[in-house]
């Protein structure tokens, strides 16, 4: 635990998949947890995010904060509450051992993972691609495509009409998310 309490991770997108990891983060003890989003908690995010029906109308930074401040008092949160480019990316998140991409649309999915490429290439990447349904959990898998660079999912459902995004696999992916995490900052694998 002492491993992690020294440990600064980036979380890029506090939705189904980024207020888990924070959740799961916090609880394994990483020290510092750098927390990005610009949204607001609506009605339609308790069903698969870590949020509270008294925090809706709240920004989602503020809200997660709460949330884990009554997990443990010591992790130090920081919050970014702007919409996310290239280049705030390497702003705000240059300095963390690991980052975590979080977010929901396929855009900025690519420009997070292109911006750490190109020019954050000394940090740990963790990324998710195809998580929605509720098809078979185990199709889920944490893959290295890069030295540091992994992505999380079944790389190849999406949402749509008929296939939702559903708690329990979002929340198998973030729980591989927050897993690799752990595993990068106690050097069970590589990081970068």
């Amino acid at each position: 635990m002492q491993k992690l309490k020294d440990k600064v991770v980036g979380i890029m997108g506090l939705g189904g998949l980024g207020s888990v990891v924070a959740v799961a983060l916090a609880r394994a003890g990483v020290g510092c947890l750098r927390l990005a989003d610009f949204d607001r908690v609506e009605n339609d995010n308790l069903k698969r995010q870590h949020y509270f029906s008294d925090q809706v109308g709240e920004l989602k930074t503020a809200a997660l904060r709460e949330n884990i401040g009554r997990i443990d008092s010591g992790i130090k949160i920081e919050v970014i509450n702007e919409q996310l480019t290239g280049s705030l990316i390497v702003h705000y998140f240059n300095d963390v051992d690991v980052l975590v991409e979080c977010f929901d649309q396929a855009g900025m999915k690519a420009e997070a993972l292109r911006t750490v490429l190109t020019d954050m290439p000394q940090v740990a990447y963790i990324g998710a691609s195809g998580v929605a349904g509720c098809g078979d959990g185990n199709l889920i898998k944490t893959r290295e495509t890069k030295k540091g660079i992994y992505l999380v999912g079944d790389f190849a459902s999406q949402v749509g009409p008929e296939q939702k995004l559903m708690a329990s696999r979002v929340g198998i992916a973030a729980h591989h998310q927050a897993n690799q995490v752990i595993r990068i900052l106690l050097k069970k694998v590589a990081g970068r």
